[in-house]
């Protein structure tokens, strides 16, 4: 007797489909900063693939939301592991809560007050990773002392400070198209007239779209920073790239360049 295929599909069971799972990269809590005056959402990428009991360096990153840059730049840290061009890292991602407040230093400039309710808090910003955000993540994690910030526009503004103002809190800064203009670009300027002497033996990545800070003077800063011994400064200028569309390429020919393994 033929067989009708039409009937030999009606006769095939489907298999249930299974109850669906949470998709899982890492792990997220929240912390009661003093030095804020507000609770902070952490989110933290676990690399895969890793020893138990392994040692991580830290990269640590303003904007760490799950809406914000923290998945892209995960993903960055996840390819370079897995085929060999950037060391294995815990990536720290801070959610923010007053973005032009937390990222900014203090200005003159009256245009720079008016893009928020509150500007000039990078200080408070700064004590609560030192103080408060670092010893949380030596206390949860094992960590080594190797420590990266990454961070684009207004965080990479963050990030340069950073370096001139507290130096030894990070050994790689990664900015991605600061905001140098920020306070009439005062920030490069004193980088290039008085380089700090902490930056000594640290790295320091700058990418610049077409859209970027074209009062900076490269070249000086450049020569300013390289008169510290041991010091690592690239900079780039991407002028196929907008200040919306650089922060993953030159990220990742940062952690490339930045972040590679010892060599064998």
């Amino acid at each position: 007797m033929a067989l009708c295929a039409a009937c030999l599909v009606s006769n095939v069971s489907a298999a249930p489909a299974s109850a669906p799972a949470a998709l899982s990269i890492g792990e997220t809590w929240t912390i009661d900063s003093a030095a804020l005056g507000e609770k902070r959402r952490i989110n933290v990428y676990l690399p895969a693939g890793i020893p138990a009991g392994t040692a991580l360096p830290v990269m640590y990153m303003p904007d760490g939301g799950m809406l914000e840059d923290f998945l892209h730049v995960a993903g960055l840290l996840q390819v370079g592991a897995s085929n060999g061009t950037t060391r294995p890292f815990l990536l720290v991602g801070i959610e923010n809560t007053q973005r032009r407040r937390d990222l900014t230093g203090p200005t003159e400039n009256a245009k720079d007050r008016s893009i928020a309710p509150q500007v000039g808090g990078s200080q408070a910003y700064r004590n609560f990773i030192r103080t408060e955000l670092m010893p949380e993540i030596a206390k949860r994690y094992r960590i080594t002392a190797d420590t990266a910030i990454v961070g684009e526009s207004l965080a990479g503004l963050f990030v340069v400070e950073t370096l001139a103002l507290e130096p030894d809190l990070f050994n790689t800064y990664i900015a991605i198209d600061p905001s140098l203009w920020w306070n009439d670009g005062r920030l490069a300027k004193t980088l290039i007239a008085n380089p700090p002497p902490g930056a000594a033996k640290k790295s320091l990545f700058i990418a610049m779209s077409r859209d970027g800070a074209p009062a900076v003077n490269q070249k000086a800063l450049a020569a300013s920073l390289g008169k510290l011994p041991g010091m690592v400064f690239l900079y780039e200028d991407w002028p196929g790239e907008t200040h919306a569309t650089i922060y993953h390429p030159a990220a990742l020919r940062a952690f490339r360049e930045l972040l590679k393994p010892p060599a064998p």
